[in-house]
């Protein structure tokens, strides 16, 4: 018999990662599976059973190879041929470069009401500093994760 969980029964945890040196399309996988609650036992689909993620230093987030400057984001503003493209480069020129993150875990996750109620769970900040340390999140160390998830200088 399938155990499911109540809402009364959910009880999310606080994680916290540094994002220097990271690899941008694998630490939006870790973050979006932490976010779902993949990483639990008592996971199920239709129900926000995740964790909250603090991720710190976005601003040293790394890309491999040439997608800095040849990766490109798309949206369309609902008007004919109203197609737009921004790349990451013009992004952190923008001083925007959260946004790098937040669409790439944003993508991972399945669209709907319940995704965008998950990604409020995600909390980005650039620098060391955050107001969540009355959580006490526990640190999440990448590196010790899979050693190809930071980039080696």
């Amino acid at each position: 018999m399938t155990k499911f969980v109540k809402k009364s029964e959910i009880s999310s945890s606080w994680y916290e990662i540094d994002a220097k040196n990271a690899i941008v399309g694998r630490l939006a996988t870790i973050i979006s599976k932490i976010i779902r609650g993949k990483n639990k036992n008592t996971y199920s689909p239709h129900m926000d059973d995740g964790d909250f993620v603090i991720v710190t230093n976005i601003e040293k987030i790394k890309f491999t190879g040439s997608k800095y400057q040849n990766k490109k984001y798309y949206r369309h503003t609902g008007y004919p041929g109203g197609i737009k493209e921004i790349t990451p480069e013009k992004l952190y020129e923008k001083n925007k470069p959260a946004e790098v993150l937040k669409l790439a875990v944003k993508r991972m996750l399945p669209s709907g009401p319940l995704a965008k109620k998950q990604l409020t769970k995600l909390k980005i900040y650039t620098g060391e500093n955050h107001p969540h340390g009355t959580q006490n999140p526990t640190m999440l160390e990448l590196s010790k994760l899979n050693n190809k998830n930071l980039i080696r200088n």
